[in-house]
Parts: C-alpha cells; sequence; structure tokens
C-alpha cells in the first residue's frame, strides 16, 4: 500500500457513485487525492452485492438456514443497492466517455421503457413513444391524439432556447408546460406520460411552473436523444452492475496518483477554528491495525460520515425482487424500466420498476431482478405504497424490503468550514441528479465549473 502522506490536497470519504467520479475527476486534474471508506468494499449505498449479502442485509432468513444456496453460487449474483440505469445520452455517460472509464465497463441496452396507464385490473403497459413514428403505433392514444404528439415531437426536436423562430410565441421566462400542452392540444392521459416517463419528472410540480417549460422541453429532448442513439430505449446498463461506475472511477484516480483505504475508520476531523484541516483515521483488518493523521486543503464525502451537518428531507421506499419471468406486457423482454405515474395510482410522486436480467450478467440464467421504488408519502404501511408496482411483477421467488431510507442533503455549502458533503440518491431513474450533485460539488470547491466532453460523434459506449 502506498505510504500515507503527510498532506493532500482532497481527502474522500465513503466509494459511493458521486465520490469516487468526484476523486476520478479531481485527480486527472491533477490533485492529490486520499480516499477512504469504512466498508470492505467499493460503492456504498451504490454498490452491488451477492444473494448471500442481500439475505444477511435484510434478514430474510431464519438463524441456521442458508437459503441463497437454492439459487446456484451467491456470486453469481451482483444485485444494485439503487434501482438506477443510464440514459445513452446523459450527463454521466458524457463523464464515462470524456475520461474514458469506458474502458473498464460494458454496457448492454435496456430493452424497453413503458408506462402505466389506469390502475388495479384495468392497468394496461404500453412502450413509450420517443419519436414521431412511435408516436403514431402507440395504444396509449387515439388516432387524433396521435397526430397531435406527432406534431408535438416534431416541434420539440426543432426547438432551440436561442432561436425564438423555434418557440412558437411562447414567453420562455414565464410560460408552463400547461401552456405548451394546450397550445398542441394534448389530452390528460398524453401530457401524464410526456412529463413523467419522458421528462421524467418525479411529481406534477413542473407542469404549472411559471418559466418550467423550456427545462421540460429539454429533458424530453434528452429522452428523445438517449433512444435515437441506440433505438428501442434511452436506457443503458453496466454488466455487472451498477457496482461497476464507482469501481471504474476508482481505477481512473488510482491510474492519476490518487491513494484508496478500504476498512478504515474516520476518528476524527481536525479543524483550525472553523475550517477543516485534516483526519485522524484508523485502518483495520491488518495486524497490528495501523493509525494515521494527515492534513488536507479540503474534505469531501457522503452523508453517513457528517450525520451532524446534514438534514433529512425525505425517504425513499424500495423493495428487491427475484424473479423467474419477464415483466408481463414487456414483449418478454431481458430488462425494462416501468414508470407508474403519481397520478394513475392516486399517489403524489411516481413509481418506478427496473428490471434487470441474466443477459446483464447480474443473475443466472433464468432469472430477473426487478426493484421497486417511490417516495414515501406517509409513515404507515409502505409495503402498501410500493404494491402498485409489486402488482406488476406476477409471481416473486424472494423480496427484500428494509425500512424507509433516509434522504440527506448537506445543511450549508461546505466552504466555511471546507467540507463538501453529497447527497443521498434520490428515486429518480436515472443518474442525472447525481451528475448535477457532482458538478456542483465540484463548482463549489474547486470555484470552476467542470466541462465535460459530449459523446464525440460515431463513439460508442460500446456494441450494443
Amino acid at each position: 500500500m502506498d505510504e500515507i502522506a503527510k498532506e493532500y490536497d482532497v481527502v474522500v470519504l465513503g466509494t459511493g457513485l458521486t465520490e469516487c467520479i468526484l476523486s476520478g475527476v479531481l485527480s486527472v486534474k491533477g490533485k492529490k487525492v486520499l480516499h477512504i471508506d469504512r466498508n470492505d468494499h467499493y460503492g456504498g449505498e451504490a454498490a452491488s452485492v451477492n444473494l448471500e449479502t442481500l439475505f444477511k442485509k435484510y434478514g430474510n432468513y431464519a438463524q441456521g438456514d442458508e437459503p441463497w444456496k437454492k439459487y446456484g453460487r451467491a456470486n453469481d449474483w451482483n444485485i444494485d443497492l439503487v434501482p438506477k440505469l443510464l440514459m445513452s445520452s446523459g450527463e454521466l455517460t458524457n463523464i464515462l466517455v470524456s475520461t474514458d472509464v469506458t474502458r473498464y465497463l460494458e454496457f448492454k441496452q435496456v430493452a424497453g421503457s413503458y408506462v402505466q396507464q389506469s390502475s388495479g385490473p384495468k392497468a394496461t403497459i404500453a412502450k413509450v413513444p420517443a419519436d414521431a413514428g412511435e408516436a403514431l403505433k402507440s395504444p396509449l392514444m387515439g388516432i387524433f391524439e396521435k397526430r397531435r404528439m406527432k406534431s408535438f415531437i416534431e416541434w420539440v426536436g426543432t426547438f432551440d432556447h436561442n432561436d425564438p423562430a423555434t418557440h412558437k410565441g411562447f414567453d420562455l421566462s414565464k410560460c408552463t408546460m400547461k401552456e405548451v400542452y394546450d397550445k398542441f392540444g394534448l389530452e390528460a392521459g398524453t401530457r401524464d406520460f410526456i412529463g413523467h416517463a419522458m421528462a421524467l419528472y418525479l411529481t406534477d410540480s413542473h407542469i404549472d411552473a411559471p418559466g418550467q417549460a423550456p427545462e421540460a422541453i429539454e429533458r424530453i429532448r434528452l429522452y428523445g436523444n438517449s433512444v435515437s442513439r441506440y433505438g428501442k430505449s434511452p436506457y443503458i446498463y453496466p454488466l455487472y452492475g451498477l457496482g461497476e461506475l464507482p469501481q471504474g472511477f476508482a481505477r481512473l484516480s488510482a491510474i492519476y496518483g490518487g491513494t484508496y483505504m478500504l476498512n478504515t475508520q474516520v476518528d476524527e476531523i481536525q479543524y483550525e477554528g472553523d475550517k477543516a484541516v485534516g483526519i485522524k483515521a484508523t485502518m483495520t483488518g491488518i495486524e497490528p491495525e495501523m493509525k494515521f493523521e494527515t492534513k488536507a486543503k479540503m474534505i469531501l464525502g457522503d452523508p453517513s460520515y457528517f450525520p451532524d451537518k446534514v438534514k433529512v428531507v425525505g425517504h425513499v421506499l424500495k423493495a428487491i425482487c427475484v424473479l423467474k419471468h419477464p415483466l408481463a406486457g414487456t414483449n418478454e423482454n431481458d430488462s425494462c424500466q416501468l414508470i407508474i405515474p403519481q397520478s394513475q395510482v392516486g399517489r403524489k410522486n411516481d413509481i418506478y420498476v427496473a428490471c434487470v436480467s441474466s443477459a446483464h450478467n447480474v443473475c443466472p440464467k433464468g432469472y430477473y431482478i426487478a426493484i421497486v421504488s417511490t417516495i414515501a408519502e406517509s409513515s404507515a404501511n409502505h409495503h402498501l405504497e410500493l404494491q402498485p408496482g409489486l402488482d406488476r411483477l406476477g409471481r416473486i421467488e424472494e423480496q427484500f424490503m428494509g425500512a424507509p431510507i433516509p434522504l440527506y442533503e448537506p445543511i450549508t455549502d461546505g466552504k466555511k468550514e471546507n467540507i463538501f458533503i453529497s447527497k443521498s440518491y434520490d428515486a429518480t431513474s436515472h443518474f442525472e441528479t447525481t451528475t448535477d450533485d457532482v458538478k456542483d460539488i465540484y463548482a463549489r470547491c474547486t470555484g470552476e465549473e467542470l466541462k465535460v466532453e459530449g459523446l464525440r460523434e460515431g463513439l460508442q459506449v460500446s456494441e450494443l
């Protein structure tokens, strides 16, 4: 192991995806980085774990039993702890390509993106249209609505924020998405799947917000661009699970001189006045334990390392399920995302179902992993809040559902103390909010904007 230096430019605490992207990017930018995690594995809350670990994490078995053995080798399973996918033209994909982390990873396209209409026995599932051609074939709309939707999608494709000639007379600083939908005469059901399954908003609050339309339009464009990159769906997914992502960025940091230490407890953050200037820590798992201290110009970390500097802003509910079949209504696809818009099931927040399979090297052949998630809206029966998503899964072989997961945000921007804390992974189905957090922390701790090179023309993330 590298000798611990007396001082680092950056000490990073926790190896979640946000932290690993930052340590990788900062290392590339020439910063001297020490990266520490109390766990014995990379990934933090964004790790992928084997089936035995999952049973033990959620306590789904009696003492003395080993139920994971009936599912083959435990290590043939790589099960994500967060249910997220990558937009193929999204910002995380751009970061992966621009830093060349793609050389450590292989991706496979997620076969389809679907949306639910209605609820209970009347519920129907349909593929989300992302171009004018698909809109004309979609069972989500009647024939006249399809024409209106085609016109809307074509306009979104030509929209340019800087060219008023493409704005259809809207004042973008004031107009709402409701006004845009009204202009095209779109029905309530169509507005629902555009806002939730294409723009990927969690709630309906964006519809009536003045000045929100340009952001919503850009979100729809990102969805369409991501679909058109490979066809079929906008999402890609790393073989062997999302836990490969933080490890890829950790390798990047190490190549550029970053030092990594797992099994290392932070005993104390040292201060001079108001500013954090270093840490005292203990590395376990070796004989004898190694105690050390080092100085740092700044400290970055996930919320679990700073419980007194974060606040709870909500809770995520999540059920990880093992299936032996694909989701009904998804054309027998080996993977998919299903969005259940909140208005369809009488909620304030959408319900997401992310499903992957042996095609992604995350489970043995014949098995599927489906994760149902949403934001908690009560403190009562959490199983009931996830039920509309669980109803879509059919027979469930195993279900792992823990307590509600707190969503943390830092109380301050960290500049005064030199401590920059990431946000928890939210309930969105993709990593765009995670990369927003990365860019925000980078700007706060360096005073510079993180410029990310877009996907170069003709460059493929992998052979999909």
